[in-house]
């Protein structure tokens, strides 16, 4: 309310100030025009330690110190001021008054640090300016426009979204053809800005006629102007200093801040202020980049910091140059520019991994999930189905195994209608492949094993291979059935003929074993131990390839040593065998599924089923099943 009272006292204050010096010069009012509430710009709030932590302001410049920079500030008398003021070589007016004295005192006093620092930015960003300015044809003192406002920070963003050097409004700069998107803001960079401000100047005084009034425009809008000179009411031509009081609180004072912004580039030495003088020039080149680049490659690959890369490049929001939408500049130092030119290969190239942008992504459906016991695969299937007559949420559940509420819930539904497609969310329920197991072969014996280990062996072998006649006339063993499956011992339906092995083996001559020692009084040397060995070897061999024979058999097939041409047949066809791995059964028993004996021999249903020949999951109790 106090703030709102003020400025209703100001305008009244100003507007009878005006009022009584209608019949006066026009020079009069503006050079005793008065205003009690200034309202600084904000670029006179600019933290100026942080300007001084500038990329640009610890590599390029350093404060001089000379005849100036070492005094106390120095105040000026009035007729000193508007002398200086006069003498400037401007095409703009640059009159003096109270509140051009007030700008005056904030920049050569208590604001001089800022004044420094402007003064070491602008050896950069000046040429710019001058550029700019001189192709549209439009007064150079404009150039001093950017300090205030933005104190020549490229990034400065004003309370209202003003952006860079130049302080644009997202709406003036697109009307200029300004590219601003989410990577480039061309507010921000120094060179377009610059020129789409200096068009914009010539725009406004091809308006007004008039360089204060364009000014103003420039601050608040032609909008605002217009008002202004609407409620100065008719006659003569206007110009700022007439339309003063109607102008917007920060419009009143931003001429006034230009004039004394042009009065402390120009004069600062007169007030003992040190510049950041440039310590060496920085020459930059620019080069039009068609490729999508990142400053961190550029920085890596030519060696430079990527803060300069910044301060040169501050258009760039993202550190990201989209070359491949359309050609880009890319400002450099000049002897940077041709090494990236050289190299712009190896840039693109580096860390491309990084940076790599996906043009197609298939999108997942998340409906594939493991098991909570990690050994099923879980994966959700669609299906479609056009509701018929009939139809009901709980007919068509339990039609594809699913809950009614799962199918309303997908179709955001409560009722079905006829004739309308409806989606079902089905699971599929998959064995998780595991990972495949190096399969070793069945140990056999050595050939300078006991003949006790080798029947063992054998006699185990022979056991498994036995067929159960009577297992084919049991019940089946179903896959419901969740017993708990018995430790398997191996069966022991052919002990006859293990004994019977056995016995042939003790009245043969023992071989020596792998301790060394000798058996049944015969030693390494004698020939007849390879015969015997063989003998035995052969026989167990036969009695694998046929059922389980008798015991008198046994002893008819057996080779009489008096047989020596059957030596070399018997030997190779035994070590032929021992190679290869044996088969290995299982005899299935009350309660055991598919599933069960594959967990416990460490393999899959599909692997059992492919060693069987089958495709099908059912058991006879009693079955000799096939696991390895």
């Amino acid at each position: 309310m106090n703030k709102i009272f003020r400025n209703i006292t100001t305008a009244l204050f100003l507007a009878a100030s005006v009022a009584g010096a209608t019949a006066a010069d026009i020079l009069s009012v503006r050079d005793t025009i008065t205003d009690p509430h200034i309202v600084y710009p904000a670029s006179f709030e600019a933290d100026t330690h942080l300007m001084m932590q500038n990329w640009y302001m610890q590599n390029y410049t350093e404060l001089a110190r000379g005849d100036y920079g070492s005094g106390p500030a120095v105040e000026p008398t009035d007729e000193e001021l508007i002398q200086r003021l006069m003498s400037m070589p401007t095409v703009i007016e640059m009159p003096f008054n109270s509140v051009v004295k007030s700008y005056i005192k904030m920049y050569v006093d208590r604001r001089r640090s800022l004044v420094e620092n402007m003064l070491g930015m602008s050896t950069y960003y000046m040429p710019i300016f001058e550029q700019a300015l001189e192709q549209e044809g439009v007064p150079m003192e404009l150039k001093y426009l950017p300090i205030i406002e933005s104190a020549l920070n490229p990034n400065a963003v004003s309370p209202a979204g003003a952006t860079g050097l130049w302080q644009f409004m997202l709406p003036t700069a697109r009307g200029l053809g300004m590219e601003i998107n989410s990577l480039v803001d061309e507010r921000r960079d120094p060179i377009r800005s610059s020129q789409m401000a200096a068009r914009y100047l010539k725009q406004l005084h091809d308006i007004y006629g008039d360089w204060s009034l364009a000014i103003a425009a420039y601050n608040c809008g032609p909008g605002n102007v217009n008002k202004a000179i609407r409620r100065a009411g008719d006659g003569e031509k206007k110009d700022f200093w007439e339309i003063y009081p109607y102008l917007p609180a920060e419009t009143r004072g931003y001429l006034p801040g230009f004039i004394a912004a042009n009065y402390a580039m120009n004069y600062y030495d007169k007030h003992n202020i040190s510049p950041a003088l440039a310590r060496r020039p920085i020459v930059t080149d620019s080069v039009y980049v068609k490729k999508r680049v990142y400053f961190q490659q550029i920085a890596d690959v030519l060696n430079i910091p990527i803060e300069e890369i910044r301060t040169l490049n501050p258009q760039y929001r993202q550190d990201v140059i989209p070359g491949d939408i359309k050609a880009y500049p890319l400002v450099l130092p000049s002897h940077q520019a041709l090494c990236y030119i050289i190299s712009e290969d190896s840039i693109v190239a580096h860390d491309a991994g990084k940076y790599s942008r996906r043009g197609v992504v298939e999108p997942s459906t998340g409906a594939s999930k493991v098991s909570e016991d990690g050994k099923y695969i879980i994966t959700e299937e669609v299906k479609f189905h056009k509701v018929k007559k009939g139809d009901t949420f709980s007919g068509l559940a339990r039609r594809y195994g699913v809950t009614a509420a799962s199918i309303k819930k997908a179709n955001g539904i409560k009722t079905l209608r006829r004739g309308r497609t409806i989606k079902i969310v089905t699971t599929k329920k998959t064995l998780k492949p595991e990972e495949p197991k190096v399969e070793t072969p069945v140990e056999t014996a050595p050939e300078t094993t006991t003949p006790e280990t080798t029947d063992s062996t054998d006699t185990a072998l022979i056991a498994e291979n036995t067929v159960d006649d009577t297992a084919a006339d049991e019940p089946e063993a179903t896959e419901t059935n969740e017993v708990e499956p018995e430790t398997e011992t191996p069966d022991t339906d052919d002990d006859t003929d293990a004994s019977e092995i056995q016995g042939e083996a003790s009245e043969a001559p023992a071989v020596e074993g792998e301790t060394g020692k000798t058996l049944s009084g015969v030693t390494a040397d004698d020939p007849s131990a390879n015969e015997v060995r063989q003998r035995i070897q052969s026989t167990f061999n036969s009695r694998k390839q046929s059922p389980a024979p008798n015991a008198e058999e046994t002893t008819a097939a057996a080779p009489k040593p008096e047989q020596p041409a059957a030596k070399p047949a018997a030997a190779k066809a035994s070590k032929e065998k021992d190679s290869t791995p044996r088969p290995v059964y299982h005899k299935v028993k009350k309660g055991e599924t598919l599933s069960k004996i594959a967990r416990r021999y460490g393999t899959t249903v599909k692997k059992l089923q492919q060693l069987n020949g089958t495709d099908g999951s059912k058991l006879k109790i009693g079955q000799r099943v096939r696991v390895k």
